[in-house]
C-alpha cells in the first residue's frame, strides 16, 4: 500500500518500481553467487541501483525518498537482495562522501554492476562496539602502507574482492585519532580469510587476517589519521540504509506469523493471541516511526529504528516459533530460508515454512549486536538525539 506521504511524482515512481519487480523478480538460491550477481546486474541495467548516487558515477541522481520507496517495494515483492550490499550500503556512499575523484571513477560503477564485491573491515576481536580500540596497524613504507592485524565478523569476506578497512597509522595519537581508512585488495599477498560458523549453521561472516599486506597509499580514503570521521560517516549510512527497509520486513514477518496462525490445527491460547496482537501493534508503530523520521535517517535518528526493530524482530520470531508448538525443533525442513540483513538469503515457502521460523529464531539473536549493539545505540540516542549529558 502506498504511503500517505507519497507525492504524485513519488506515487508514479512507486507504481513503476512495483510493476517492474512484479514482472522481473526471480527466486535465486542464497548459495548461487553467479545468480545473485546476475540479478544485481539486471537491477543496475534497469536503473534500480545507485538511486541516490551521482549520475556521473553510474547512479540515478535521485533522492532519499525514491530509495526508500524502492526498498519498500523490493521487500514487498520478496525480490532477492543485492549481493554487494556492503558496497552499495557502506563503502560506496562513503567513497562518494570523502573519496578522491580517481577512487570514485575506479570503484563505484563496478560496485553497482557486482563486478567487484566488497566487505567491511572494522570490528576486531577486542574492538567491536568500541571501535576506537582497534589495533590493526598500518606502517608507512614509501608509497605503501604495510598492514598487520585481524578483523572479525566481516560480512561477505568469503566472496569479496575488496575490503573497506580501518587501521591505526599513529599508535601514539589519542584513541579516536590516528586511524586511517583505506581500500585493500582481498587478493593481496598476506590476506587470509577463514569462515565463522554461526549458531544457525551458516557462515555468513569471516575472520580476516592481514600479515604484512602492502597497500598503496593511493588506496587511502581521505587524509591520513582521519579515519574516525570516515568510520562515523560509514556507520550513519549503514544504519540509515538498513532502517529504510526494516519496518517493511517486520511487516512481512508479521504476515508470515498470521499464516502460521491460520495453519494451526488448534486455536491460539489467550496469551499467544495477545502476543500476536502486540506484534501487530509493534509493527505498525515502527512503520509510523520510520515515516516520521524519513528525512532524518541519515543522522543519528537511524539508531532509534535499529534498536526498535532488533528487539521487535526477536520477539516476533519467538512468537512465530511458539505457534508451531513444542515439536518445533523436530519439524522437517531442507534449508534455512529466512532473509537476513547481512547475508544473501532468499525466503521460501511450502514444506520449509516451519524451518524458516527455526532459523529466524536463531538468526535474530544477532539483531541486537550487529550494526551496533543496542546498548551502544541507546547511548547514541541519549547523547546525540535527546541531548542528555554523558555520565
Amino acid at each position: 500500500m502506498a504511503r500517505l506521504q507519497d507525492s504524485p511524482g513519488e506515487a508514479t515512481f512507486r507504481a513503476r518500481a512495483r510493476a517492474w519487480l512484479e514482472q522481473h523478480a526471480v527466486s535465486v538460491d542464497k548459495h548461487d553467487i553467479d545468480g545473485l550477481k546476475a540479478w544485481q546486474r539486471k537491477l543496475y541495467e534497469a536503473g534500480w541501483l545507485g538511486l541516490t548516487w551521482p549520475a556521473e558515477y553510474g547512479g540515478q541522481g535521485l533522492g532519499f525518498r525514491e530509495q526508500a520507496i524502492y526498498n519498500e517495494e523490493a521487500a514487498r515483492a520478496k525480490a532477492p537482495p543485492s549481493i554487494n550490499n556492503i558496497g552499495l550500503m557502506i563503502a560506496g556512499p562513503a567513497l562518494i562522501a570523502i573519496g578522491s575523484e580517481d577512487q570514485k571513477r575506479r570503484y563505484l560503477k563496478p560496485m553497482l554492476t557486482a563486478e567487484e564485491i566488497w566487505c567491511q573491515g572494522f570490528s576486531e576481536p577486542n574492538a567491536g562496539s568500541d571501535l576506537a580500540a582497534l589495533q590493526t596497524r598500518a606502517v608507512s613504507d614509501g608509497d605503501d602502507y604495510v598492514v598487520t592485524g585481524q578483523k572479525i565478523w566481516t560480512s561477505n569476506s568469503l566472496i569479496a574482492d575488496y575490503i573497506w578497512l580501518l587501521a591505526r597509522t599513529d599508535p601514539d595519537a589519542p584513541r579516536h585519532k590516528g586511524i586511517t581508512a583505506m581500500i585493500v585488495d582481498m587478493k593481496s599477498p598476506g590476506v587470509t580469510v577463514k569462515p565463522l560458523r554461526q549458531i544457525t549453521g551458516e557462515a555468513e561472516f569471516g575472520e580476516v587476517f592481514l600479515d604484512d599486506v602492502r597497500v598503496p597509499k593511493a588506496n587511502r580514503v581521505g587524509a591520513e589519521n582521519d579515519g574516525w570521521i570516515a568510520g562515523m560517516k560509514t556507520f550513519t549510512r549503514e544504519r540509515a540504509n538498513i532502517s529504510i527497509a526494516l519496518s517493511v520486513r517486520l511487516q512481512q514477518q508479521f504476515d508470515r506469523l498470521l499464516e502460521a496462525v491460520r495453519n494451526r490445527d488448534v486455536p491460539l491460547d489467550p496469551q499467544q493471541a495477545r502476543d500476536v496482537a502486540q506484534a501487530y501493534v509493534d509493527s505498525q508503530c515502527l512503520d509510523q516511526t520510520c515515516e516520521r523520521l524519513a528525512e532524518r535517517l541519515f543522522g543519528f535518528e537511524s539508531s532509534v529504528i535499529k534498536v526498535a526493530w532488533a528487539e521487535m524482530n526477536q520477539q516476533l520470531q519467538e512468537i512465530g516459533l511458539s505457534t508451531l508448538g513444542p515439536n518445533a525443533p523436530l519439524l522437517p525442513g531442507t534449508g534455512f530460508p529466512l532473509e537476513s540483513e547481512a547475508s544473501p538469503i532468499r525466503e521460501h515457502s511450502g514444506e520449509e515454512f516451519g524451518t524458516s521460523w527455526q532459523f529466524g529464531y536463531l538468526r535474530a539473536r544477532a539483531n541486537t549486536i550487529e550494526g551496533g549493539t543496542s546498548e551502544i545505540l541507546r547511548s547514541v540516542i541519549a547523547e546525540r538525539v535527546l541531548g542528555l549529558p554523558r555520565k
